[in-house]
């Protein structure tokens, strides 16, 4: 990415040397920044909402050169024969005055917007469900502030007469717009009674979206916004080379973005958490404000607004509350859930709930999403995920987990007498010890388990790396809808794992079909058999109807021998597995794969014309963005079930086992399973 953004950041010095540095140009300078980040909204908004959403990056990329290509073809015609101003008066250049304190409250302006940019995503994303396109919404109300903020500084600059009084002042009331930023966030959106419309259809939804964005982000963006022309007047001096000036506090700006950002997300939240980083952010704006305004202390005024910030910044720091907990735990159906939260914790890249339903169970809740539960539907999922492959696979000894959760699918490796490994690769260091506190009971305390070893690494990357291969892989990532979750889900990634599985080996892979639209499902059913075309999925339900489902890959043709498995959960050794079993209502081979519900041959008229999800556009997450909100689950689960051939093609055995088979699976009884 670097050699695009150099060019990009060149632009803007290079556009104002166009412009004498007078109080005028200067004002110009500034709302041409305001011209550009406006544009930046437009093109947030037109790819992902519509380029990326209807077709796929290499589309949306070849717009952007078309762009590129229009603009440098119009500034060519533009400058021919014209030289930029700052060479028409050169011999006029001034020594400037020092601007050692513009280019600290600058920097120090652009550590916050950043700093506070990754704060406000994070939360805005759990309240408001981490889709791409609420992503897309945030940033566009991000940019639009700066914008218009920067038009604002702009025309002030040829109204005042000391601009740095004016850049003072902006950083201080700065101070108050991120204090209501923080307010609103955490004392007011939460508690919008939003839920009704969240089934209204997505257009509507992130209509919503935008509107609590506008009310709780816009006002300090203004503030920023506004920094920089009031920056480039203070700093620039008559007869100046334009780009220079621009350039010098362009960069100031962008380097301090660079540092808040990465002190911010690195260090301070997962260190101190949301709300004592929201604090360190309002000290940072004051900061700001004082080092430019502390050396016109002498005038009454200046001196009595610094006495003055003091204290309102001091009252809105203790003001600052944490982000409720039911927004970690419940996100965007806050308001209609019922239960209570025990535990929160804010790791480096996720915020982690325990909570507790109002029939008693315990949830594990990740970013504003119910991840696990020890519901039954939700523990025979868990467990499906390792069983599956578990019992199906002759002898396994290693295995890897794809994400912890509450630690029950890796749990269920542990029952097996064979498995000498168990590795479970984790991206957030925090999930594993918090579900442990309180799951460990149901995932038999797999974190503690002397063959367990985990691996704090993003999943792909480590599939990607590492040299092991492991006889069963189980995946159990976030849900698809989650931004860049779909890299999990991608017909590459898939053949990945596929190379890391052992001869015989097995993957599993945890699938949602509520909160699913069709067309969701369909891509990643189609993905899957593209790069495991001897596939199957199979279901769980709850009372009777389709909720959640799990894909099996293996690089062979599946046949699975129905009284060879019988007889191995009758033996004694696999007494714990036939136990684990049992506690989730399957109390034989034939209950197990009763669940079955279709493969490739089967599915494939339905799955037709399905996109499959690549690593070059990953355009499931935009599919599953949008159909977040859909309440399909049963009905997508009855149209796989009539594509299913019965009886099962892939099961062998006694003529016994597979009448009792074929009976478990009548459509009128699969439910029951």
């Amino acid at each position: 990415m670097l050699p695009p953004t150099i060019l990009m950041g060149a632009s803007l010095p290079a556009i104002v040397r166009w412009i004498e540095a007078t109080r005028e140009g200067v004002s110009w300078w500034g709302f041409l920044y305001g011209g550009n980040t406006a544009g930046a909204v437009f093109g947030c908004l037109f790819a992902g909402f519509y380029l990326l959403r209807i077709y796929n990056t290499i589309t949306a990329t070849y717009v952007a050169v078309a762009i590129n290509l229009s603009v440098a073809l119009l500034s060519v015609l533009v400058a021919r024969g014209k030289a930029p101003a700052s060479e028409q008066i050169q011999s006029q250049t001034q020594e400037s005055r020092s601007r050692t304190a513009v280019y600290l409250t600058i920097a120090l302006s652009g550590a916050s917007a950043l700093g506070a940019e990754v704060v406000w995503t994070r939360l805005l994303g759990m309240m408001l469900g981490a889709t791409v396109y609420v992503f897309s919404v945030i940033l566009a109300v991000f940019l639009t502030g700066l914008a218009l903020g920067s038009a604002g500084g702009s025309w002030l600059v040829r109204r005042i007469r000391d601009t740095r009084v004016a850049l003072g002042l902006s950083q201080l009331l700065l101070v108050l717009g991120i204090g209501w930023t923080a307010y609103i966030i955490a004392d007011s959106l939460p508690y919008w009674n939003a839920s009704p419309l969240l089934t209204a259809g997505p257009w509507l939804s992130f209509r919503l979206d935008l509107i609590r964005c506008f009310c709780a982000i816009l006002p300090p963006t203004l503030f920023w916004g506004a920094s920089f022309p009031l920056a480039c007047a203070a700093a620039a001096a008559p007869g100046e080379d334009s780009g220079r000036v621009v350039g010098g506090i362009y960069a100031a700006n962008t380097l301090g973005a660079i540092a808040g950002a990465l002190v911010t997300s690195l260090v301070l939240i997962p260190g101190i958490g949301t709300q004592q980083t929201e604090r360190v952010l309002l000290a940072i704006a004051l900061i700001g404000g004082w080092i430019v305004l502390i050396r016109m202390a002498r005038s009454w005024r200046v001196a009595a607004l610094l006495a003055v910030s003091l204290p309102v910044a001091v009252g809105l720091m203790w003001r600052v509350h944490p982000i409720p907990g039911g927004v970690i735990a419940y996100g965007r159906r806050m308001n209609i859930w019922n239960g209570k939260v025990l535990y929160t914790a804010e790791g480096i890249n996720s915020s982690v709930a325990i909570s507790q339903s109002s029939d008693g169970e315990t949830e594990v809740d990740v970013n504003g999403h119910v991840e696990a539960t020890t519901e039954p539907y939700d523990m025979k999922l868990q467990r499906m995920v390792g069983h599956l492959p578990g019992v199906l696979h002759p002898h396994p000894r290693s295995v890897l987990g794809i994400g912890f959760g509450a630690g029950v699918s890796a749990g269920t490796f542990t029952r097996y007498p064979g498995v000498e490994k168990i590795t479970v690769c984790e991206i957030e260091p925090v999930i594993p010890p918090t579900s442990t506190r309180y799951f460990a009971t149901q995932d038999y305390d797999v974190l503690h388990n002397p063959r367990t070893r985990i691996v704090y690494d993003d999943a792909r990357h480590y599939v990607l790396t590492t040299p092991e291969k492991f006889d069963i892989i189980a995946s159990d990532p976030l849900d698809v809808f989650v931004k860049g979750t779909a890299a999990l889900y991608s017909q590459e990634y898939f053949e990945a794992v596929k190379r890391h599985l052992n001869p015989g080996g097995m993957f599993s892979l945890y699938v949602p079909l509520y909160e699913t639209d069709e067309l969701t499902i369909r891509s990643e059913i189609a993905t899957f058999f593209a790069a495991f075309p001897y596939g199957s999925i199979w279901a769980n339900t709850v009372g009777g109807e389709g909720y959640d489902m799990v894909f099996l890959g293996q690089a062979e043709p599946l046949q699975v021998d129905l009284d060879e498995v019988q007889q191995r959960l009758d033996r004694s050794d696999y007494a714990p597995v036939a136990q684990s079993l049992s506690e989730i209502g399957v109390r034989s081979a034939v209950d197990l794969f009763s669940t079955y519900s279709g493969g490739n041959l089967e599915l494939g008229p339905w799955l037709q014309g399905a996109p499959i999800n690549h690593d070059r556009d990953l355009r499931l997450q935009y599919i599953a963005g949008w159909g977040i909100n859909s309440a399909m689950a049963d009905s997508l689960y009855r149209q796989i079930l009539r594509y299913r051939r019965l009886p099962a093609p892939i099961f062998v055995g006694s003529a016994d086992r597979r009448r009792a088979l074929y009976y478990a699976m009548l459509p009128e009884t699969a439910g029951a399973n």
